[in-house]
């Protein structure tokens, strides 16, 4: 109980702050401060709104909010998200295009479980979906899953992986963002040697961790400035009565949003004023660059308190994936037993992140892989944020990793075919014992 009373008074603090700012824009709105020869009262409504909008945010879960495409027909086709499999932590989602034939290009996202939603990656989505079949992992905020349902950590996030591989079949195309990326080269590895025929088609790794020591960051040097000890007593909480999860440990969202903002206190500072003036001005719109940043970026999600620490421990300080000595489920997984999944890694010179070299690094663990199925890119002038989701990524690294997909296809078809066979005789056998069981 000592850490659920601070995790109810970091959400009073937020419930406060939005109820203040809808109370501002309520005062400020009435009619009768138009007949005020002043802006004070524009101000204060205009203050009001941004506040409410920021502070709402920070407990609403985004919408993928994707309604359509245009098709190489050039109709509009309705895009409809669908659940594939669903667990506890985390499901695994088809933006299944209506009326479309399938496509042949199928790429899972792998997004971050890193403080914010799968919706991260909703513009890396939308690129994808006029060229590909695009399923995504659509991790769970752990405030709203019961204590009953049990742990979550590093090694339950990697069966995770393998059990989403394993249904959508070996022609799959894997794409890891940041965080996942060495826990979904452990995922594949781990299949390569114990599920050989569900491996993926291929791997990319984007701006991921896979050698945290290779290349030093502000991410980096705190994970080891702060013993385990002191992260756990500082920044792991208990959920409050308000949640479903109540008493599961956790690292909130909104500890690590304060400590994210705290970094460009000045420039988010800034912002926020720029936005009231706009507002107060009538130059401001519910979907105008500010909004559309500020209400992904203010969307965050508590992690498992296990998920994180083992996080911090194992990939960080310990560096068990640079060094090939991951356990998973009591199997030490061997990434050099990966022969047989092309890998390209991505990363961005202006990477604050995850620096040049810190993603790379999964190449030279790959020595059971020949060279012809390895590559890399390096953008320049390229930062986190855009080699999945910015400019970069539109302009150049989507075609790359496209017609890195398209020069290794094919290659598991056989293995997909047998597979999906299999799967529907299956079906069919169970629906025949069905049906006979209703006669």
């Amino acid at each position: 109980m000592r850490y659920m009373a601070t995790y109810d008074l970091m959400e009073t603090i937020r419930n406060t702050n939005q109820w203040l700012g809808a109370t501002a824009a309520a005062i400020g709105s009435y009619p009768a401060t138009a007949l005020v020869p002043n802006p004070f009262f524009q101000i204060m409504a205009a203050w009001g709104e941004v506040t409410e909008r920021s502070f709402d945010r920070m407990v609403t879960k985004p919408d993928w909010d994707i309604e359509n495409i245009v098709g190489e027909d050039g109709r509009d086709h309705v895009v409809q998200v669908d659940a594939l499999v669903e667990r506890p932590f985390g499901d695994l989602i088809h933006f299944k295009v209506v009326g479309r034939p399938e496509k042949s290009r199928r790429v899972l996202l792998v997004a971050p479980m890193s403080g914010h939603y799968a919706t991260l990656l909703l513009s890396t989505v939308v690129s994808l979906l006029p060229d590909a079949e695009v399923y995504i992992t659509d991790w769970h905020n752990a405030r709203d899953i019961p204590v009953s349902k049990g742990k979550f950590d590093i090694e339950d996030y990697t069966l995770y992986l393998v059990d989403f591989m394993r249904h959508l079949g070996p022609d799959i195309n894997v794409v890891a963002v940041c965080q996942p990326a060495p826990l979904t080269l452990a995922a594949t590895a781990y299949l390569a040697e114990l599920d050989p025929e569900a491996q993926p088609q291929t791997l990319t790794l984007i701006g991921g961790p896979i050698n945290p020591d290779a290349a030093a960051t502000d991410v980096t040097d705190f994970g080891r400035r702060v013993t385990m000890g002191q992260l756990e007593e500082l920044a792991i909480q208990r959920v409050g009565f308000k949640y479903k999860g109540v008493g599961r440990m956790v690292y909130p969202g909104l500890l690590q949003l304060a400590g994210f903002m705290s970094m460009n206190a000045e420039s988010h500072s800034k912002a926020f004023s720029s936005q009231v003036m706009r507002v107060a001005k009538g130059e401001a719109s519910d979907h105008d660059k500010h909004n559309r940043f500020y209400d992904e970026y203010l969307a965050v999600m508590d992690m498992t308190a296990e998920f994180y620490l083992s996080t911090v421990e194992r990939v960080f300080k310990n560096s068990e994936i640079a060094q090939n000595s991951f356990i998973v489920n009591g199997h030490k997984v061997d990434i050099a037993a990966i022969t047989d999944v092309a890998v390209k890694t991505v990363e961005g010179t202006r990477d604050d992140i995850t620096a040049p070299g810190q993603c790379i690094a999964a190449l030279d663990l790959l020595t059971g892989l020949s060279d012809d199925k390895k590559a890399s890119h390096v953008e320049e002038g390229a930062g986190h944020y855009g080699i999945f989701a910015g400019k970069s990524w539109r302009n150049n690294i989507r075609p790359l990793v496209l017609s890195f997909i398209d020069q290794n296809a094919g290659r598991h078809a056989a293995q997909a075919a047998k597979k999906r066979n299999k799967t529907a005789s299956a079906k069919n056998a169970k629906l025949k014992v069905v049906k006979a069981a209703g006669e």
